[in-house]
């Protein structure tokens, strides 16, 4: 069943969680054993992230460096297909624009098509790592670009302008957006600008960027509902499980950490300690998220999956 029928169907805040595929030469059973981890909380869907092609610099006997272009983890395409066949949950692969051209687009949309795959996440993705000397016109700058793209293939249009005959189930798709603003938008008005943008050309749904003060997820579900966005909005949820997050996590997602929730964070001796700060504040943030009838938590696992059941034992 598709995401947004899934959310449309659930009587109450349903559960899903992204998992991160594995490094290059280890075993799929280890995103086996967080979905064995979680599954018991009945997730709807589980994202699998994507990565492109990273750039690392090699020395070289005569100490020069060689600069190599290395993929560290398997695509997301794959694994999707795996997950789908092995648990029946729905399976939900990144698709993003950043380290992956037209073309291995398009390659993807028909492999996952073959494989029965047919919900995605369509995001920009890191732009941190990408080689400056890439022909540009090969690859999508902005999400909506690749939206594009998607769109036509659900008509039978390729990338280079050819028809063929469109696919007897089209893709359904999620975008994100930004309750504390994206990095790179001037104000929060050109942010619900292009989530309208986003809805208006085919997103079934939205889902949130990570954050930790729920009253920001409230104002911006309430702009966007205001500018006639009725799609559900999925608030993205991450538990807080080490002590230099108080600052990291500021730094690279740009979320703004509650003066209680860093006031506890500053008081942390350790790790530990800051993990548990982390699932106490999580617990209560989706307390408040399902009292306030959130079609779903999404919850971002990645180094936190043990914090996640904690606070899904609870809440759930």
């Amino acid at each position: 069943m598709r995401v947004i029928e899934q959310l449309n169907n659930s009587r109450n805040t349903a559960f899903s969680f992204e998992i991160l595929p594995p490094l290059k030469g280890n075993s799929i059973h280890k995103v086996y054993s967080v979905i064995d981890k979680l599954r018991e909380f009945d997730p709807k869907y589980i994202n699998i992230t994507s990565h492109h092609s990273e750039f690392i610099y090699k020395t070289l006997p005569d100490g020069t460096y060689q600069r190599v272009n290395i993929r560290k983890r398997p695509g997301s395409v794959a694994i999707a297909s795996a997950i789908q066949n092995k648990y029946g949950i729905t399976a939900v692969p990144h698709i993003i624009c950043k380290g992956f051209t037209k073309d291995e687009t398009e390659y993807a949309l028909i492999d996952l098509n073959f494989l029965g795959v047919y919900d995605l996440l369509l995001l920009r993705g890191d732009t941190k790592t990408l080689d400056p000397n890439q022909d540009k016109s090969q690859y999508h700058t902005y999400a909506t670009e690749l939206q594009e793209q998607v769109n036509n293939f659900n008509k039978g249009v390729a990338v280079d302008g050819s028809t063929f005959e469109a696919n007897e189930t089209p893709f359904s798709y999620g975008m994100a957006c930004y309750p504390e603003k994206h990095e790179e938008a001037p104000n929060m008005e050109s942010d619900v600008y292009y989530a309208k943008m986003k809805v208006e050309n085919g997103a079934d749904y939205l889902v949130t960027q990570m954050f930790f003060d729920n009253e920001k997820y409230y104002a911006f579900v309430d702009r966007c509902r205001k500018e006639g966005i009725t799609v559900p909005i999925i608030p993205g949820i991450k538990p807080i499980v080490f002590k230099n997050q108080l600052t990291v996590l500021p730094k690279i997602f740009r979320s703004d950490i509650p003066e209680p929730l860093a006031a506890g964070l500053r008081t942390c001796k350790t790790d530990s300690d800051a993990k548990s700060i982390g699932i106490e504040w999580c617990k209560e943030q989706c307390r408040d998220l399902i009292a306030h009838n959130v079609p779903s938590l999404h919850f971002y696992t990645f180094m936190a999956v043990d914090s996640v059941w904690q606070v899904a034992k609870e809440v759930y």
